[in-house]
């Protein structure tokens, strides 16, 4: 039973420094052609989702044979082919219709997809790939445990060797799409210490996937943890390129950048709704949106907003030329995320009291950015990966 009507997704994208001319226009194609598919499959069901706190399953296909999963990967494995901007492109779309859809998008393609064809050999490659990129399978991954977030290395998932399989042991916490998903790629500790990556499947005995229930953020998201009690995992499941905390921490290189991208989204889906309430709300006899001070508030979101639309352009052509590193990725995703927050707060106080209902995306982007702020490095993390960058020490030995 629906809560309310669908609202009328007008959304248009602000470009105030006609960023549009340094992108191609397969570029804008493929941004229009996402754009159309948040607004004719996403839009209408998401605030009910949210609201009732389901993931909608049903849009994964969708998903797969609108071509968002994978879109980095080569066509051969069932991707698209295509470079950093256009994948860039394709998570603000999608995180400007809900986090949690862009969460569930981002570890399809940055944390399972990725690794199985960078660390993968060609059987595993044929066997996941394809249908991983058409939304067949539905992929989590699997890092974070209870007691180790910002520090992966601390690790205690770990397996042993028993003739053709590894015995796993231990649990992930915090797992993205784990309730849901066919096949986890787990970093666990082998017997010398060394952090290796192996493929889980559903149905595997003694793994399973508890749901975590009461979230007040990523409602339309499913998030759960990874069990392990003693899994006979086979050997041939093992990613053999897969060597040491480099490989996992490779992964999320990729997923922290179609963040910087998606939080984008979800800012400027706050500020669009911000300037049409303004312009339709009218108090004193004129909108408000002739009041100096929701003027200032309206102008500070768009100067950010195009702030953080160059630095993703920036990032993108980087990343195409193979120039990229961590720590410019961490800037993005830490300066993104908070503009965001911040945009999301003063858009909610812009639409007064119906800033906090379903009839408007903002309450559900603040909730949601939430997590955002502290998932893939939370922001802290990212300034001391700054910090080291700049100074050439860590701060967090």
């Amino acid at each position: 039973m629906k809560t309310h009507k669908p609202r009328t997704d007008a959304f248009v994208s602000p470009d105030f420094y006609q960023i549009d001319d340094l992108l191609t226009v397969e570029h804008c194609l493929i941004r229009q052609s996402v754009r159309d598919f948040i607004k004719r499959e996403v839009s209408p069901i998401i605030e009910d989702a949210a609201q009732s706190a389901t993931f909608p399953y049903q849009l994964v296909r969708k998903f797969g044979e609108a071509g968002l999963f994978g879109s980095t990967i080569p066509a051969e494995y069932g991707g698209s082919g295509l470079d950093y901007i256009a994948y860039g492109l394709m998570m603000q779309e999608i995180e400007r219709g809900d986090s949690g859809l862009r969460s569930m998008a981002s570890v399809q393609s940055s944390l399972v997809m990725y690794p199985i064809y960078q660390y993968g050999n060609e059987a595993q490659r044929q066997k996941y790939l394809p249908k991983l990129a058409n939304g067949i399978l539905l992929g989590c991954f699997g890092l974070t445990e209870p007691d180790f977030g910002s520090n992966p290395s601390g690790m205690q998932t770990h397996f042993y060797e028993e003739g053709d399989y590894v015995v796993l042991n231990g649990s992930k916490m915090w797992i993205s799409n784990a309730p849901m998903a066919d096949v986890a790629v787990v970093w666990a500790k082998n017997e010398q210490g060394r952090i290796k990556g192996l493929l889980v499947e559903r149905g595997m005995e003694g793994f399973s996937t508890p749901e975590i229930h009461n979230k007040w953020s990523l409602r339309a998201s499913c998030t759960g943890e990874l069990v392990f009690d003693h899994v006979k995992v086979p050997k041939a499941n093992m990613l053999p390129l897969a060597d040491g905390l480099k490989a996992p921490l490779s992964c999320l290189d990729s997923a922290r950048y179609g963040i910087a991208w998606g939080a984008l989204g979800a800012a400027m889906d706050c500020y669009d709704s911000a300037l049409r309430y303004s312009l339709e709300r009218i108090q004193f006899d004129k909108p408000i949106a002739s009041f100096q001070l929701t003027q200032k508030k309206l102008a500070e979101m768009l100067t950010e907003i195009t702030k953080a639309q160059l630095v993703c352009w920036r990032l993108g052509t980087l990343f195409n030329q193979g120039k990229i590193n961590s720590a410019q990725i961490s800037l993005a995703k830490r300066n993104n995320v908070a503009i965001a927050l911040d945009i999301a707060r003063e858009a909610r106080q812009m639409h007064g009291g119906m800033g906090i209902t379903g009839e408007y995306p903002i309450m559900r982007h603040l909730m949601n950015l939430e997590s955002v702020v502290t998932y893939e490095g939370t922001h802290d993390i990212h300034l001391l990966i700054l910090g080291a960058a700049i100074t050439g020490i860590s701060a967090f030995k």
